[in-house]
C-alpha cells in the first residue's frame, strides 16, 4: 500500500511539474510581439483583416502584432511556415478559407494538413459573393432573377459563360455548385484574379460572376446587376438582392471567411487567451466598423470553427470531384 501511494504521488507531482511551465507560459502570455502570417499582398481583403486584428490586440494584450507577408502558392507558402513554426502562440496564421478548405483536395505536394498541423482559432469575418450579370450585355440584359438565369442557360447549353479568380478559386468552386443544383452548365473562364474577372464581366467577356463585394459601386452606379448572394443572410449593402438560398435553392451557402490559426501542439490556455482577445477585439465599436467593411464579423468557438471546416471541407471536395476540376503541378 505504501508503495502504491509513492508511486500516486510521484505521478501527481510529475504531472505538475509538467503542467507548471504550461500554465506559466500561459500566465504570461503574450510577453514578447505577436506575429500575424498572412499568405497574400498587402492590401488584401486578408492582409486588411489581419492588420485591423492586429492594432486593436496590440492595445489589449500590450504587445505589438507584427503583419508579415508571405506571398504565393494561394496562402500555402505562409500556411506551411506557420504549421511548421514551433507552437507558443507568437506565429499565427491569417487566412481565408481557400487556403484551408480548398487547398488539400486540389494540391498533391502541399506540406499541410488544416485539421492536423494547426489549432484552428476562429473566423474573423465572413463575405458572400455577389452572383452578378452586365445589364449591358445582350444575353443577360433582362436576367434580374437566379431563375431568369437558369432559364438563359437552359435555353442555350454551355454557351453561357462565367468567370471567377482562377482554377479551384472558391469563386470558380460557387459556380461549378450552382451549375451543379440547377442542372445547367455554364463554361469556365479563369482570371487571374477578382479585379480583372470584374473588368471581364464589365467588358463582355463574359456572362456572369460570383462577385466580390469590393464591386459595390457598380451595382450602385448600374453598371453590373446583382441578383443574388451566396451567403444564408442578405447583404447589408444590397437589402434588396436576395439570396441564392431564397431563389430557389435553399442549401446552397457558401461564402469566404478569414480565420486565425495557431500550429498544432499550442497549449489550450495560449488558444483561449487569443480567442478571448478576438472576441473582446471584435466587440471594440471602432474595430468592428472597420471589420464590417471587410465582411460580416463572425467569431465562432473553436470547437464550431473546426466542425464548419470539416463541412466546408467536405461539400469542396464533392464540387471538385463532380466537377472534374484540378491543378496542373
Amino acid at each position: 500500500m505504501k508503495l502504491l501511494q509513492t508511486t500516486l504521488m510521484a505521478s501527481v507531482l510529475a504531472f505538475g511539474a509538467l503542467a507548471a511551465p504550461t500554465n506559466a507560459m500561459a500566465e504570461e502570455y503574450p510577453n514578447k510581439p505577436i506575429r500575424f502570417i498572412v499568405g497574400f499582398s498587402a492590401g488584401s481583403s486578408i492582409d486588411g483583416v489581419a492588420r485591423i486584428l492586429g492594432e486593436q490586440l496590440s492595445k489589449d494584450l500590450g504587445q505589438p502584432v507584427v503583419v508579415e507577408n508571405r506571398t504565393g502558392a494561394n496562402g500555402m507558402l505562409a500556411a506551411t511556415h506557420v504549421a511548421r513554426a514551433r507552437p507558443d502562440g507568437y506565429t499565427v496564421l491569417i487566412s481565408n478559407s481557400s487556403s484551408i478548405t480548398v487547398n488539400p483536395m486540389l494540391f498533391d505536394d502541399i506540406q499541410y494538413q488544416p485539421l492536423e498541423d494547426f489549432e484552428p482559432i476562429t473566423k474573423v469575418v465572413a463575405t458572400p459573393f455577389i452572383l452578378s450579370v452586365n445589364p449591358q450585355n445582350g444575353v443577360t440584359a433582362d436576367v434580374e432573377t437566379v431563375a431568369d438565369l437558369m432559364d438563359v442557360a437552359k435555353q442555350r447549353p454551355g454557351e453561357l459563360s462565367f468567370g471567377s479568380a482562377g482554377v479551384g478559386n472558391l469563386i470558380h468552386i460557387a459556380h461549378e455548385l450552382l451549375n451543379s443544383k440547377g442542372g445547367v452548365q455554364m463554361e469556365h473562364v479563369p482570371y487571374r484574379g477578382a479585379a480583372p474577372m470584374q473588368v471581364g464581366l464589365m467588358g463582355g467577356e463574359i456572362d456572369v460572376a460570383f462577385n466580390t463585394p469590393a464591386g459595390l459601386p457598380h451595382y450602385q452606379s448600374g453598371d453590373l446587376r446583382a441578383i443574388a448572394v451566396s451567403g444564408t443572410e442578405r447583404w447589408p449593402d444590397l437589402p434588396d438582392v436576395p439570396t441564392v438560398a431564397e431563389s430557389g435553392y435553399p442549401d446552397f451557402d457558401l461564402t469566404f471567411w478569414t480565420g486565425v490559426f495557431m500550429p498544432a501542439g499550442t497549449p489550450e490556455a495560449i488558444t483561449r487567451k487569443l480567442y478571448d482577445a478576438i472576441v473582446a477585439a471584435a466587440e471594440h465599436p471602432e474595430t468592428r466598423e472597420l471589420l464590417e467593411r471587410q465582411g460580416r464579423p463572425v467569431v465562432p468557438e473553436p470547437a464550431d470553427f473546426i466542425e464548419e471546416i470539416k463541412q466546408e471541407m467536405e461539400i469542396n471536395a464533392e464540387v471538385i470531384r463532380q466537377a472534374g476540376i484540378s491543378i496542373e503541378q
